[in-house]
């Protein structure tokens, strides 16, 4: 596994080509990678599978990230993400390294909500994309 300060780099260049230069954006897969979304049912193995429709895709994406937390091999990434400037959506990246690169990946995308009012009573003021205090 990479160090920390490599991974994070190597995470923040992925996400800042992944909208327009696709052969930056795959250097951090193995040739075997697996990629799922398990909201739709995809699997895509072998990461020329999943590069080519990513060179197609009909519209443009952004994402910004908004934390990273990895324990060994285990890498999640929480990410906004906007598809031709419509409403940013949650993504949630779990990325699992072989080595120091990525042999697993799966993406969780959807909607934000409002949080409902009756749970206000209960809900702490720091909100919940702050940064986690460190022990």
């Amino acid at each position: 596994m990479l160090d920390e300060a490599t991974l994070l780099a190597e995470l923040h260049r992925h996400w800042g080509f992944a909208g327009t230069d696709q052969d930056i954006t795959h250097e951090i897969y193995h040739d075997d990678a697996v990629l799922e979304f398990p909201q739709s049912g995809e699997r895509f193995e072998g990461v020329e599978n999943f590069k080519v429709w990513r060179e197609q895709l009909p519209y443009g994406v952004q994402f910004h990230i908004r934390r990273i937390v990895h324990r060994d091999d285990l890498v999640v990434v929480e990410n906004l993400i906007s598809y031709d400037g419509a409403p940013w959506q949650f993504v949630v990246n779990i990325m699992e390294f072989r080595g120091d690169r990525v042999a697993r990946e799966r993406i969780y995308i959807m909607d934000g909500w409002e949080p409902a009012s009756w749970r206000s009573p209960w809900r702490a003021q720091t909100p919940a994309d702050a940064p986690f205090p460190a022990p």
